[in-house]
């Protein structure tokens, strides 16, 4: 094959879903195009971009994937993505890259949730679109329902290139409805080119008449000829296919059955021919200081690329999987990361199908590859040859779903922080903290799912094992009340004793913490024991009644009196701590819990659910706004922390995946008496 030029590259991600297909689709067309000798299958464990041992366990996609074939002289870069919700980070990293969308359709199920996000996924970042509805062969598949669903919900762009061929109640080819043929295929998968039978003609001149008028539509030479009837040349359907597609006019509708191979080769035709290339945009760029400009593709300009996934490898290191956005990249070229300032030298450059990997000397621009060992860069860099910009970066979801790692053994505990670390940098949608006031090493993931995964991962890569536990909630004390107490120190046990006496008056404060102040007059209590005096109030002040830091306290030595031998520093810190106990049995201490606002953005359908739903999880609606996607709602409200910890999983049930929310800490509340109650009794049997 001749050199690989910007213009003979596809990037292609596949979307749709989960199990729609888009795996096996990535599989057939990389056997029909000799890219690999034999059909994976997902149930064998053995497809190309299906290959860590998770997704081999779990028998689907749980991670983005890149696999490169050659299909008359095109070069197609298939970037698979995972269709389960709790991995759409990893969506997001493919897309970012890729300069077409094909979304997926089962053709028995129709329109299911999965399609309508990666038709939402696909139009945010500006690609253009076309579909695949898959299984086409299936005795309950209903090609014409599923594309009648697709043109009701995205409209008259929405045309189909092939549709299913039926003899006899049994779908045995599709027809072409560019060359207007017929492809009837064998139980290899293989092809056989017949002309349209008599029984079928009706629907193809339907179907091709459809897709005329769609062409026609992109371009207004082309609408006058129509209308006029004169005829569209063959070479006039495809450039106008091309076009239609780039500027998101046509949404192409092929079919097939990926296991079977059927419609696949025609599939690949169209990528090759209609599908746009790298220089078909502008790439969004952010410049120093923070503007969002966009800048021109040159494929003959200074190379200049964006790592859009990571992968944290424990033999090969960190792997950097980028897209060469300008010029051509050559191995050993030194770039300068924008992000760090860092200038990295890529002395190998790799292209990568699943886990293969091939050393090659170049990239072109457009192309996709694969970098290992650069000290200091990440998902989201962009390196160049020194221009002041950087490309615009990938946007991840926020995880909300918390949980607290507790390792299994004391070497588990040594190698969690740097496993951890490892898998952050790999995986966007994963934070981690060690929480100062719980004392809890807390993981946020997308789903149960998804930490499931991170916790396989931790172990079959790093050898840390780990389990699973509701993370604690940070609640606080304070006073209710004022009160005027006293503690004394008095301990003797022959020779020197210890001897601490003071009056302290407590009462509520504004100020987050502990306010000290003195007010003491005689020298009843001497000036160098009043630092004494407030710390041995900070530290009693991290437990209060319910073993919860106590906050908001304002406490005035007013009084007290001291020995001129036993007294100490340590003998009035007790003291402090003896008036703070008698403080919490006469200042009506109550329990506050984090409360945050929470924006929920569901269907209008479903907003009488949500509400509801917040009401029992003790939330506040706060109001209601039209959101930004149409025929959806932003349900605003307030609700402590502890009654959302499970509210991704929730939410996904209550709307089938449609719904999606933002939490925010905003202040303490006082929890109310009967929960309370409970949570002082709680913590009065776990200390015994």
């Amino acid at each position: 094959m001749a050199k690989i030029t910007t213009d003979r590259i596809r990037n292609v991600a596949l979307l749709g879903h989960g199990g729609s297909g888009k795996t096996s689709l990535a599989e057939a067309m990389l056997y029909i195009s000799g890219g690999t000798d034999r059909l994976g299958k997902i149930a064998d464990g053995n497809t190309v971009c299906d290959y860590d041992s998770e997704e081999i366990a779990r028998k689907f996609s749980l991670s983005g994937s890149v696999a490169n074939l050659t299909w008359k002289d095109i070069k197609i870069n298939i970037l698979d993505t995972p269709g389960y919700l709790d991995f759409s980070g990893e969506v997001n990293q493919m897309l970012r890259v890729a300069d077409a969308a094909l979304i997926l359709v089962d053709g028995k199920a129709g329109i299911e949730v999965g399609t309508e996000l990666a038709w939402d996924a696909a139009t945010e970042a500006g690609l253009p679109k076309s579909f695949f509805i898959n299984k086409f062969d299936d005795n309950e598949a209903r090609f014409a329902r599923v594309l009648d669903a697709l043109h009701d919900k995205w409209g008259k762009k929405i045309c189909p290139l092939t549709i299913p061929m039926v003899q006899g109640g049994t779908v045995v080819g599709a027809i072409d409805l560019v060359d207007m043929e017929a492809h009837v295929f064998d139980k290899n998968g293989t092809h056989s080119v017949h002309p349209i039978p008599d029984e079928s003609m009706e629907t193809a001149e339907k179907y091709h008449d459809m897709l005329l008028e769609a062409v026609a539509s992109s371009d207004d030479e082309l609408m006058e000829k129509y209308f006029g009837g004169e005829d569209i040349s063959h070479m006039e359907c495809v450039n106008g296919i091309h076009q239609g597609v780039i500027h998101g006019d046509i949404v192409p509708v092929f079919c097939g059955a990926a296991t079977k191979l059927w419609g696949v080769w025609t599939l690949l035709s169209n990528i090759a021919e209609s599908f746009p290339r790298h220089t078909a945009k502008k790439e969004e760029l952010v410049k120093i200081g923070g503007d969002e400009d966009t800048m021109e593709i040159n494929p003959e300009g200074e190379p200049a690329i964006f790592v859009f996934k990571t992968v944290a490898d424990p033999f090969v290191g960190k792997m950097n999987f980028f897209k060469v956005m300008n010029g051509t990249l050559k191995k050993d070229a030194e770039l300068t990361n924008r992000q760090t300032g860092d200038t990295e030298r890529i002395s190998k450059i790799y292209t990568v199908c699943g886990k293969k990997q091939t050393e090659v000397a170049e990239l072109a621009c457009g192309d996709i590859g694969m970098t290992a060992k650069l000290a200091n860069t990440n998902t989201n860099d962009t390196l160049t040859w020194g221009t002041d910009f950087s490309y615009s970066e990938i946007k991840f979801p926020t995880p909300y779903l918390a949980q607290t790692m507790i390792p299994a053994s004391v070497a588990d505990e040594n190698k969690i922080s740097q496993a951890i670390t490892r898998m952050t940098e790999e995986d966007r949608t994963i934070k981690y903290e060690n929480d100062p006031e719980t004392k809890e090493m807390v993981v946020y993931g997308m789903g149960d799912m998804h930490l499931s995964v991170l916790a396989a991962r931790l172990k079959s890569r790093f050898g840390a094992n780990v389990k699973y536990a509701q993370p604690k909630i940070a609640y606080r004390e304070r006073i209710t009340k004022p009160c005027d107490v006293e503690g004394k120190h008095k301990k003797q046990n022959g020779g020197s004793g210890q001897f601490g006496h003071v009056k302290i008056r407590f009462a509520p404060s504004e100020t987050e913490g502990l306010t000290f102040t003195v007010s003491v007059v005689g020298g009843n209590v001497p000036k160098n024991f009043y630092p004494a005096v407030e710390k041995g109030l900070a530290d009693a002040m991290a437990k209060g009644v319910a073993g919860f830091p106590l906050t908001n306290l304002a406490a005035d030595l007013y009084d007290g009196s001291y020995h001129a031998v036993d007294s100490d520093e340590i003998s009035f810190r007790t003291a402090a701590s003896l008036a703070y106990k008698k403080c919490l049995e006469l200042a009506r201490p109550v329990i506050l819990e984090p409360v945050g606002a929470i924006n929920v953005i569901v269907p209008e359908s479903m907003v009488g659910d949500v509400m509801g739903d917040l009401n029992k999880r003790r939330g506040r609606v706060m109001g209601m706004n039209p959101a930004a996607k149409k025929g959806y709602t932003v349900v605003e409200a307030e609700a402590p922390k502890s009654e959302i910890s499970d509210y991704v999983i929730a939410l996904r049930a209550m709307t089938q995946g449609r719904g999606s929310f933002t939490y925010e800490f905003v202040r303490y509340e006082e929890v109310p008496s009967n929960i309370a109650a409970k949570i002082i009794e709680d913590y009065k049997k776990s200390q015994g």
